[in-house]
């Protein structure tokens, strides 16, 4: 096992900002998979600040999905305007899709958590930093390793 101090993201580094000052390494999967030269990733487990809804997405316009056996995610449901613009129809109809894209390619969900401690809010915005979190497992069922 390797670490490097990187971070996934769903846009790629802004090119007129320095690396030098920049606030983090961040990258697209695809980019961190070609760096590397990896093919396939056995569990991609990730707690994506509330970013991980434009990072699913981009997992699915890049088409990374199929290289990814078990994908866990930390999910948050957030209101509209955070990283996800529209009103609450227009988000909800967002999430919904990309749940619907895992589905169409065989992601099929084995695990949903929520921590009892948190926040139980859905689309609340009148409280600083609320929303409820939920940990969900999905696997692949086409997942062929190398």
């Amino acid at each position: 096992m390797w670490l490097h101090r990187i971070s996934v993201d769903w846009r790629d580094p802004n090119p007129a900002i320095p690396a030098h000052q920049q606030r983090g390494s961040t990258k697209k999967l695809a980019a961190i998979l070609n760096d590397f030269g990896h093919r396939k990733i056995d569990v991609l487990k990730a707690d994506m600040e509330s970013a991980e809804w434009k990072i699913l997405e981009n997992l699915i316009l890049e088409d990374v999905l199929q290289e990814i056996g078990q994908l866990l995610l930390e999910v948050h449901l957030h209101w509209p305007g955070f990283e996800v613009s529209g009103d609450d129809s227009a988000v909800v109809r967002y999430w919904y899709s990309l749940l619907r894209e895992l589905q169409r390619h065989h992601f099929l969900l084995f695990y949903s958590h929520c921590d009892i401690t948190k926040p139980r809010l859905f689309l609340h915005k009148n409280l600083f930093n609320a929303s409820s979190s939920y940990t969900l497992g999905w696997v692949n069922t086409r997942w062929k390793p190398q």
